[in-house]
């Protein structure tokens, strides 16, 4: 088993995060692409100390970019909305 530093990468902070942590109690982070729900959901139990209540998983793919005349792909990556169960919340995130 990874460890969970390592299948959580980072916190995705946007509006629409922050609506669905006010409304509906729901994080959104960036973990690793091979991480499938039943290691996310262990690793943000051990990481944050809550009960999370369910896990959707999403595969963003990369944009094309370009820089002058070069063509460029962005990398693919996958994205994790978690709901946790009604009265937890990660106090760590909810200052960003």
């Amino acid at each position: 088993m990874r460890s969970p530093h390592a299948i959580i990468k980072s916190h995705i902070a946007t509006e629409k995060s922050h609506i669905m942590r006010d409304r509906q109690n729901c994080y959104v982070f960036e973990v690793a692409s091979e991480a499938n729900k039943i290691d996310i959901r262990r690793a943000v139990e051990e990481l944050f100390n809550v009960n999370v209540k369910d896990v959707a998983t999403i595969n963003v793919r990369g944009k094309m970019k370009r820089l002058g005349r070069f063509i460029g792909k962005r990398p693919n990556w996958k994205k994790a909305i978690v709901t946790l169960a009604k009265g937890d919340t990660i106090t760590e995130l909810e200052n960003i």
